[in-house]
């Protein structure tokens, strides 16, 4: 009989899904694919004067369901089963049990028209002060104050207030709880108390009985089981344990991250979005902080994650999706290539410009963006993909900087884990544009990491220390050194001043 332990890490991100078998041996984990799906958002004309764009979590918890299905079909029996998904999003859940409205996607442009106002009602340093969250319009924040002045009252029809990965668990277990990690990326969660700040909500007309307890990740008490409808749909048994990871993905993520002197070491969780910072024991929250934009998540064990999220592959994804609806149906291992052949440095743009936070014509507003800043226009698929990756590595290069000063902290090793990982002339970028040595990957840092606190919780590792040590025994990794030429040196601290220009 096989001694390896079985964890179900149902991770979400927000293109794709997947649920991975992750099997433990008490040495390494190794992880299979049981089931991966698409995720996008979907735009709702309902009424309104642009309609809204929702997540179809419907179909996302059908393909949840069947993925466990497979998993059962396989012969797998879970010690475990765990959620991880983006951050800020949640559901309303009304008095029967059931979903208020479809979940609301971060870019539904409905937050820009409160964004400003909540921030001068509540002022940023009360914000700040409290939750240590980076202000981004997305944050759940503005979206329920959003919420609060919508004209079907959704939030009187509301019982409870479950972020995603809170609702799944909900949907596995029948439990409602509020997930640590999670919470800590909404800007309603206060860092020094732990607690949600129904105060600060109640004062944007946020009722503060919506929400629910909070459970630590890796905690040994379990979510719940699952519940007997789940249990048939699935044919996995009603005793299978649900556990709270980092349900935050990058909570999981950092889990992963092969540092073996985070007191020097910087991260970069790299996909759809990357999330650029430091591991710390405790929050900054100083008014230079504040300044500076930085967010404190909560991490694992305690951590917290001192990072800043900063534009990521959206931008190609968007780019990729334009091209293919106009007949140009890119691989991104194809985009990639054609961007190594182009020129380097020849045009940058600002990645965290907010037009390109929502889905369009990606490619037209770079364009246009160029065009605005005197850069020159790019006109080519490779060219616009080499822009991007350029100016993303310049983004990081920046706030590992501003990161660095504001710790004291010198940083002296870069890991990027995650699927971004995987682009090896990014990571070289990175490298030449930092100066600092990169170490890349695991690409699947945060189904390990979710395993890895599964684990936790279910006492086969001691804590986070042990879970990175077996982390780095299952996975492999790429080491880039930044270029000793003296001239590329020369023309990345030329571009670093002219990025920094079009960043102010």
């Amino acid at each position: 009989m096989s001694t390896k332990k079985h964890y179900l890490a149902v991770d979400l991100g927000a293109s794709s899904g997947r649920v991975m078998d992750a099997s433990f041996d008490g040495q390494a984990i190794t992880l299979e694919e049981v089931h991966r799906f698409e995720n996008r958002v979907v735009h709702v004309h309902d009424g309104s004067s642009e309609g809204r764009y929702h997540w179809d979590t419907l179909r996302l918890w059908d393909e949840i369901v069947a993925g466990l299905r497979v998993a059962a079909d396989r012969g797998i029996e879970p010690v475990s089963i765990a959620f991880d998904t983006w951050g800020v999003d949640y559901a309303l859940i009304g008095r029967s049990g059931r979903l208020v409205h479809p979940p609301t996607a971060y870019r539904d442009p409905r937050v820009n028209a409160v964004y400003q106002e909540v921030r001068e009602q509540l002022t940023d340093q009360r914000i700040y002060e409290r939750s240590g969250v980076q202000f981004m319009a997305i944050n759940t924040l503005y979206q329920l104050a959003c919420d609060a002045r919508d004209p079907d009252r959704p939030l009187e029809r509301a019982a409870s207030l479950l972020m995603t990965p809170d609702l799944l668990g909900y949907w596995l277990t029948g439990e409602k709880t509020n997930e640590h990690t999670i919470a800590s990326t909404s800007q309603c969660y206060d860092a020094t108390t732990n607690q949600w700040a129904t105060d600060l909500l109640g004062e944007i007309g946020v009722p503060g009985d919506l929400f629910e307890p909070i459970i630590q990740p890796g905690a040994r008490e379990a979510l719940g089981t699952l519940n007997k409808v789940v249990s048939e749909a699935t044919r996995l048994p009603t005793s299978t344990r649900v556990s709270a990871t980092g349900s935050h993905d990058t909570a999981s993520a950092v889990v992963a991250v092969p540092m073996t002197d985070p007191a020097s070491s910087a991260y970069i969780s790299s996909g759809t979005w990357s999330l650029v910072g430091l591991e710390l024991d405790a929050p900054v929250r100083t008014p230079e902080a504040l300044a500076a934009n930085f967010t404190n998540e909560a991490g694992v064990g305690g951590t917290t994650r001192f990072l800043k999220n900063c534009a990521g592959l959206w931008l190609i994804q968007e780019c990729r999706r334009v091209w293919k609806e106009q007949g140009k149906d890119y691989s991104f291992a194809q985009l990639a290539s054609m961007a190594a052949d182009a020129p380097a440095l020849v045009s940058l743009i600002d990645p965290d410009d907010p037009r390109f936070a929502t889905p369009g014509d990606m490619p037209a507003r770079i364009r246009k963006a160029c065009t605005e800043t005197g850069e020159p226009e790019p006109n080519d698929e490779a060219t616009l993909i080499r822009v991007i990756l350029d100016s993303l590595a310049l983004r990081y290069d920046q706030i590992l900087r501003t990161a660095g000063g504001l710790t004291g902290r010198t940083l002296k090793t870069l890991h990027i884990v995650g699927g971004g990982s995987a682009n090896t002339l990014l990571n070289q970028i990175a490298a030449d544009a930092t100066g600092l040595p990169v170490v890349a990957g695991p690409t699947e840092a945060t189904a390990l990491g979710s395993a890895a606190v599964q684990a936790i919780a279910c006492g086969e590792l001691a804590g986070l220390a042990e879970a990175r040590r077996v982390v780095a025994a299952s996975s492999e990794t790429r080491r880039y050194e930044p270029s000793a030429d003296a001239g590329t040196r020369d023309r990345y601290a030329q571009a670093r001043a002219r990025f920094a220009g079009l960043s102010a």
